[in-house]
């Protein structure tokens, strides 16, 4: 079937005068499932209508976006896989030198806040179409938020863009109750019914079950209101019990409906069986996002975790929704025909790769609890911990011919994992899935700053670890763990830092990277972040912003670099933890006497990235 058409003349070539909908991405095209825009293009295209596909316009001129002409139904309009700002910005607020996204990683093809941006552009060149937003930049922006990168509150992305409608989260089947209102001659203005969408309007009399959510004035000024608003909407992310919200501005109103119900399997099934070219568009050399991807196959949707400092309880919903065993062995099946394939599946998995199963039986009648967690801070009672269905599915693609290896790499709860009286799964992953290191995702070692993350107390990781040792051992295997850790998370103060630092010296690890974290909407912690408040128990937490202090957290997490002594000094002397300067085993760095023997090491640290535990004998 070929790729969607990219330009008028593509258009014409399928005989098509004018285009049904014309979709415009801040990424370069790329037709494959981990790709939002290929989905809902595709899902379209299935169901009938004619769809052209606008990629990375120059915004600052018209001649692209005039060049379809006028689509009979609308445009739709996402910034692409990635938050703009975020794929622009590092948390330090630098600019990024690479795009992913973009052909051969060229960064400055799309312009910060892209939705907002293309939006506006279309506004002014077709002021009576209809425009509606998706995809993750405007799914988290849909109603009044902390910008990070403005240190403000901004308003529904739905105003700031002059667009009519958003649609959030996973849209397949929003989009397409969207188009057959269009089609069948519904303004608009007039579409206010659909689950997952976002609208504005100057009178809400005709809406029945509703909350008042307070007013973008009131969060705006105030940061007690704002982490009153937050909590009404963070009890309102399930499709089965979420209530209508609505956000009063000072001349209108924007109206959140529910979210879109969970994808059943067979309709997962069938948004993965379209006719995904599964490759980036001939038109460029090389798109790097592919490359992870490309041999990848995606198996569930959702997570309940629930992790404070991510979106995907805003997003996806914590019900997980899941593709059948043979869905997704076809498509690994059609992975192993390509002439690039070398073997090697890089993936089977989602944004938790051992969540299959929704969490208990009754989420899918009633829907998640609104006021209690699946995993923190304590298993729920009623939590079903079953890998036997995911584990068939690893076994079925790793027994396919021209399969060498299939990889588990999208993340794997190790708490869930821990909660399985079943140890089968543990070790056939560790036989048959790990590439010679998991990558996991402990994220501190504080039982105080974990509580606030959303994440299960340290004691857990520990024994995880333990066990991990000792079953890599049984299976003669030597593969490592890979803990990911995040410095600066609201709730983290420099002795929480200095505790991490000594784990990492008492495990010989020195993360090469560091994660501070990062602010974006729609998160709990953001919500923290900004007001300084945890809005589920209106209790205070501490937060550090100051540039400084942040630097000295990521400093003691990379406590054995040389170029890092002087930080790393200071932050001891600050947190009244000397005892930790010295020759002993235990402490952190040597004393200042050693200072000039250590700032000799500076210059080779730069060039050999050994840090300086690695070049002490041990």
């Amino acid at each position: 079937m070929g790729f969607l058409p990219i330009n008028r003349e593509e258009m014409l070539e399928r005989g098509w005068e004018q285009p049904d909908f014309i979709y415009i991405c801040g990424d370069a095209y790329v037709d494959h499932p981990s790709f939002g825009a290929a989905i809902i293009t595709r899902m379209l295209e299935a169901h009938g209508y004619k769809v052209v596909f606008l990629a990375q316009p120059d915004w600052k001129k018209n001649d692209e976006f005039l060049q379809f002409g006028e689509p009979r139904l609308g445009f739709l309009i996402s910034s692409g896989n990635i938050d703009s700002m975020v794929n622009h910005y590092s948390v330090s607020k630098r600019r990024r030198d690479k795009d992913s996204y973009t052909d051969e990683g060229v960064m400055g093809k799309r312009p910060d806040r892209a939705t907002i941006v293309y939006s506006k552009k279309v506004r002014s060149l077709f002021p009576d179409s209809a425009i509606i937003l998706g995809g993750i930049e405007a799914s988290l922006r849909r109603l009044a938020h902390y910008d990070y990168w403005d240190d403000k509150v901004r308003p529904s992305i739905l105003l700031d863009a002059m667009a009519d409608m958003v649609l959030y989260g996973m849209g397949e089947n929003s989009i397409i109750e969207l188009a057959e209102a269009l089609d069948g001659g519904l303004n608009i203005k007039d579409i206010t019914y659909i689950k997952g969408s976002v609208y504005q309007t100057n009178n809400i009399d005709t809406l029945f079950e509703h909350e008042i959510l307070p007013t973008f004035e009131e969060i705006k000024t105030n940061k007690r209101m704002y982490a009153r608003s937050f909590k009404m909407q963070h009890e309102n992310h399930d499709a089965l019990n979420a209530t209508t919200l609505v956000e009063p501005y000072k001349n209108c109103y924007v109206v959140q409906n529910p979210p879109s119900l969970p994808l059943t399997t067979d309709e997962m099934d069938y948004s993965y069986s379209l006719p995904y070219m599964r490759k980036f568009h001939p038109r460029y050399k090389y798109i790097p996002a592919i490359e992870e991807v490309k041999f990848s196959v995606i198996s569930n949707r959702g997570c309940f975790g629930s992790c404070s400092f991510c979106a995907l309880t805003a997003h996806q919903g914590r019900i997980i929704q899941s593709r059948s065993k043979d869905s997704i062995v076809k498509e690994v099946k059609r992975i192993t025909e390509y002439d690039d394939f070398k073997g090697y599946i890089h993936d089977v998995g989602g944004p938790t790769a051992n969540f299959y199963h929704p969490s208990c039986d009754k989420q899918l009648k009633v829907g998640t609890c609104k006021h209690r967690e699946c995993l923190h801070p304590k298993p729920c009672p009623n939590l079903k911990v079953d890998h036997s269905d995911y584990l068939e599915i690893l076994r079925a693609c790793r027994s396919l011919p021209k399969i060498k290896k299939v990889f588990v790499r999208s993340g794997i709860r190790y708490d869930y994992l821990m909660h399985d009286k079943d140890d089968t799964f543990f070790k056939e992953l560790i036989e048959h899935h790990i590439s010679g290191q998991l990558k996991v995702a402990p994220e501190h070692v504080s039982n105080k700053v974990l509580d606030i993350m959303g994440k299960c107390n340290f004691e857990l990781y520990d024994s995880f670890t333990k066990k991990y040792e000792r079953l890599n051992e049984e299976a003669n295997k030597n593969q490592f763990l890979v803990p990911y850790l995040m410095s600066s998370h609201p709730g983290c103060d420099l002795h929480d830092a200095v505790e991490l630092a000594c784990y990492l010296k008492r495990i010989h690890h020195t993360p090469q990277q560091v994660q501070d974290f990062y602010p974006t909407p729609s998160t709990l912690s953001t919500c923290m972040y900004y007001t300084g408040i945890d809005p589920l128990t209106d209790k205070p937490i501490y937060v550090e912003k100051d540039p400084h202090e942040k630097l000295l957290q990521r400093a003691l997490m990379q406590y054995s670099y040389p170029k890092n002594y002087d930080l790393v000094y200071e932050a001891l002397k600050k947190a009244n933890r000397l005892d930790l300067v010295g020759n002993s085993k235990k402490c952190l760095i040597p004393p200042i006497s050693n200072v000039k023997h250590y700032d000799n090491r500076r210059n080779q640290h730069g060039k050999n990235r050994k840090s300086f535990s690695d070049t002490r004998s041990r």
